[in-house]
């Protein structure tokens, strides 16, 4: 662990607190679907919906499995769909969530796949942007922190499988 980099459990919460109130805003009278890609933002999420509880937004949750890693700590640049969403999205508005947004190959192969579904729009949020890594532009609405080029687990981040069960985010050397 690099105890030079870390979120803290406090600074999560709090952070996760604020998003959930600015997107409760922005979707007040929508009918809001979020989709979480899984594995690494089912904590997240979980986090994020039950502040929109107290901000009086309710959403349909729905989640779709992808990768890009394949158990390697650089993306291929290829996604892979492994489950699709099954919610019914068009006319609605859409939240896409994911742990972390790097590359970016992930989340925009995945909101061109959304939009083929035609939904009313799509937003994208992530805990964690990494935008030293970017190799397509992807517009991403709502972001918890910036991060350096580490590699980052924790909160529900893993390293082939492990250290998702963190409270806190930190860097290792893998």
């Amino acid at each position: 662990m690099n105890k030079d980099f870390v979120i803290t459990e406090p600074e999560i919460k709090t952070r996760v607190e604020e998003l959930a109130k600015k997107i409760s805003l922005d979707h007040k009278d929508k009918e809001l679907v979020v989709i979480g890609l899984l594995t690494g933002s089912f904590i997240f999420i979980s986090d994020l919906i039950r502040y929109f509880h107290s901000s009086g937004l309710t959403a349909i949750i729905d989640f779709m499995d992808v990768s890009s890693y394949g158990g390697e700590t650089e993306t291929s640049g290829l996604v892979r769909i492994g489950r699709d969403v099954e919610a019914e999205i068009k006319g609605r508005s859409v939240l896409l969530v994911d742990d972390i947004v790097d590359s970016g190959y992930t989340l925009s192969t995945i909101t061109g796949h959304l939009k083929l579904k035609e939904p009313s729009g799509i937003r994208t949020c992530v805990l964690l942007d990494k935008p030293s890594r970017r190799k397509v532009d992807v517009k991403v609405d709502y972001v918890g922190f910036k991060v350096p080029d580490l590699f980052i687990v924790g909160y529900g981040l893993d390293f082939d499988g492990r250290y998702r069960e963190l409270p806190y985010i930190t860097a290792i050397e893998p």
